[in-house]
């Protein structure tokens, strides 16, 4: 049992193909996965016990980091928050960008008419950082990364790095976050008003903010181009946090979960349940997804948020001769695919 690296991060929109677009344009998430309009039949503790009619993009950006599902309900109006959630509000609250050059990727997201939240400013361990909005409201953090899978000028911002995550109880939190997801290296624990998010919702406050890391390095299928990643967890000081999705359903407006690829899920089950977090949601084998297959299932966070894993089982190579690597059949799952063989995935970018 071991964990690759963040796969996705969820993001419930009013319009699945306009967010696609603006994600692929302006964060170079041009490779889509799979494609796929069907049910979510499986969701039931969070859809309000009933089937979901859905439509899904699961989109990469080939320079590495996770990729972003993009989720839109078409048989019901997805739901907003019915307030304007603050930084420190219970949930995933801001999704993480990795890119090349702070300054750069600055630059050209303002050029480009994109929301700018803030400017590059230093974070408590010293990386610069800034804040931008999409034409939705949901909050990404840009942050400065240095593995790269492939490197090209058509984009200056890879995949997703991780969330900001609003927590009740930090150190109930680091616990979960350290034992059962592998981020057991704290880079900082600070508490304060911290200058760097003051262009974020509720930035002006007091939180504790705890910066977490993996100290050992992915391994599996596609840990290459996963590659690193980091969680980010904050507590509010001044004021009660309030829970992002109370009162609505999953695949509802904003960041919906945060997936992590993984192998061995039959012994993921048992260790969670160990854990104290046990599957809430478990496709209970192979799942088709249209292009793609794979097992997955769902745990919560201390406070509600979700946390999906998938085992991949089948994904397409090159859709239009038919080749689809099956992992299931592969003789050491916890070696990386070949370079080529991954990069082979970029053959649908989209333009």
């Amino acid at each position: 049992m071991f964990i690759s690296g963040i796969q996705q991060i969820g993001i419930g929109v009013s319009n699945v193909h306009e967010a696609f677009k603006w994600y692929r344009e302006h964060f170079g998430m041009d490779v889509p996965m799979f494609e796929e309009a069907a049910v979510a039949g499986l969701m039931l503790p969070y859809t309000g016990g009933e089937p979901q009619s859905r439509h899904a993009i699961l989109a990469l950006n080939m320079q590495g980091g996770g990729g972003m599902e993009i989720w839109q309900y078409t048989g019901r109006t997805p739901v907003p928050p019915a307030f304007q959630p603050q930084l420190g509000d219970l949930g995933i609250g801001i999704a993480k960008v990795k890119c090349k050059d702070v300054w750069a990727c600055f630059h050209d997201l303002r050029k480009r008419g994109v929301n700018m939240l803030t400017n590059p400013t230093p974070r408590p361990s010293g990386e610069e950082h800034f804040f931008v909005k999409d034409p939705w409201g949901n909050p990404f953090e840009i942050v400065e990364a240095g593995d790269w899978f492939t490197k090209n000028t058509r984009s200056l911002t890879g995949g997703m790095y991780g969330a900001f995550i609003g927590v009740s109880d930090m150190d109930l939190s680091i616990k979960f976050y350290g034992e059962v997801l592998g981020y057991d290296e704290v880079v900082y624990d600070k508490w304060g008003d911290f200058a760097d998010l003051h262009g974020v919702d509720g930035g002006f406050s007091n939180y504790r903010r705890v910066l977490l890391r993996h100290s050992e390095k992915r391994k599996g299928p596609f840990s290459r181009l996963l590659g690193d990643s980091e969680i980010e967890l904050v507590q509010s000081i001044d004021r009660p946090a309030r829970k992002i999705f109370e009162n609505r359903f999953w695949g509802d407006l904003g960041y919906i979960h945060l997936c992590f690829d993984i192998t061995g899920m039959a012994d993921m089950k048992r260790f969670c349940e160990a854990k104290g977090h046990p599957f809430t949601v478990d496709s209970s084998g192979s799942f088709d997804m249209g292009e793609a297959a794979g097992y997955f299932s769902y745990i919560e966070d201390p406070d509600g948020t979700l946390i999906e894993f998938v085992e991949t089982h089948k994904i397409p190579i090159l859709k239009k001769v038919g080749w689809y690597l099956d992992l299931r059949k592969r003789g050491n799952p916890e070696q990386p695919l070949p370079g080529w063989m991954l990069r082979t995935l970029g053959f649908g970018r989209v333009k």
